[in-house]
């Protein structure tokens, strides 16, 4: 039987090695542009960052004043390590159970593949336009933290004359058969911490340590850890987005062993949801370091502090419409707070509305993995939820 058209653009798609630190983005915007040319879909490119582009793909609507729908993916994927791999990650090597293997199989050229493929099934049928104009935007350097991609492509006027309504963007794979919508984030904290002391010889009890000050500190961390921990064990109505994790991920600091460094650091990643209060929560943190002791310092080098979260409620006409949509389709979800962090952050600090949905149930959740794959009848069941969620969507009227 001959392959979907569909699984065959999303395998071309996963061979591009947009995998940082230096995606091929070139080979990408190429491969993009074609795919809007096979439809005649209007498609430009954006650069915030040279070498960092933006496609934009345009369908537009009967009524162009009404705000438009975003559909959102990023380009970029995360490195490889190749001798963990069953198949070549480049590959998109497709095996007799379907099982499609690649680098973004499921984070997140699936999606965006999606996107495109239910905008050609609507074509095929006939529908060339829809009630709001549908922007399909394919962004870069997501998975670095987006500083070069969202976080700038949002301040521009290109990207506020797209007029955005609704935006979609990534979920996670779900290995029921429940899918998972994300409404909100957790956001970012991560914190770089010095802790002074004095040198020494090794063979000394020397005082003021930057052991100590870095006991002191990683106990409290971690007692808050495990805190955390046992709220999200001991409720099992709370899933991961909706507590605080924090993790010790670095360690620097000496030079020899029989000397005392004149300092040690710790980095942590800790990821605050935004029903938290923030104010509050830093307080904590600088109460830590004032007990570890004299000279010991916090420096943030990422602090998100948004609290705006999607609307998920049937009186909002989008949200009616994407909930809607997942009923009439049969399509069993939970709403949580989604455990990372992603591009839509950028969207709600502006607060406009933004849902993280990936179409993949019964499917181990392998992004960053080794062996990061998606079954093909997985992916295309996903092409037809958003054939109609598309449709829904872009067809609510004026709010």
């Amino acid at each position: 039987m001959a392959e979907d058209i569909a699984v065959t653009r999303f395998r071309e798609y996963l061979r591009i090695k947009t995998v940082q630190p230096n995606p091929d983005y070139e080979g990408c915007v190429k491969f993009l542009f074609g795919l809007a040319d096979e439809l005649g879909i209007e498609r430009k490119r954006y650069e915030c960052v040279a070498g960092r582009p933006f496609v934009v793909m345009t369908i537009p609507g009967e009524e162009p004043d009404l705000t438009s729908i975003l559909l959102y993916s990023h380009t970029d994927v995360v490195p490889v390590f190749p001798e963990h791999w069953k198949y070549d990650p480049f590959s998109a090597h497709k095996d007799e159970k379907g099982d499609i293997y690649a680098r973004g199989a499921q984070d997140m050229k699936c999606v965006g593949s999606q996107y495109f493929e239910a905008i050609r099934r609507h074509f095929l049928h006939g529908k060339k336009q829809f009630r709001r104009t549908v922007h399909i935007v394919w962004g870069p350097d997501e998975e670095i933290g987006g500083t070069n991609g969202m976080e700038k492509f949002i301040e521009t006027d290109e990207f506020k004359a797209l007029n955005v309504g609704f935006a979609l963007d990534e979920g996670l794979a779900s290995e029921s058969e429940i899918y998972k919508v994300y409404y909100a984030e957790r956001c970012p904290w991560w914190i770089r911490v010095t802790f002074p002391g004095q040198p020494g010889h090794g063979s000394k009890f020397i005082e003021d340590t930057a052991a100590e000050k870095m006991q002191s500190f990683i106990n409290n961390a971690l007692t808050f850890r495990a805190e955390q921990k046992s709220l999200l064990q001991s409720d099992s109505s709370k899933t991961l987005g909706d507590v605080t994790s924090l993790n010790l991920t670095i360690v620097r600091g000496g030079v020899q062993t029989n000397v005392l460094p004149e300092k040690f650091e710790c980095e942590f990643d800790i990821r605050v949801p935004p029903t938290v209060d923030y104010v509050q929560f830093e307080a904590m943190l600088n109460d830590w370091a004032k007990t570890a002791g004299k000279g010991t310092k916090i420096e943030y080098t990422q602090k998100a502090m948004i609290k705006n979260m999607t609307p998920t409620v049937m009186s909002d006409p989008f949200w009616a419409a994407f909930e809607g949509t997942l009923v009439s389709e049969g399509c069993e979800f939970t709403k949580e707070i989604f455990t990372g962090a992603t591009d839509s952050r950028f969207l709600r600090s502006k607060g406009l509305r933004s849902i993280g949905f990936s179409p993949m149930k019964n499917t181990p959740s392998l992004l960053h993995d080794h062996n990061e794959y998606l079954n093909e009848k997985v992916f295309l069941r996903g092409v037809e939820i958003y054939e109609k969620l598309i449709e829904n969507l872009a067809s609510v009227p004026k709010e």
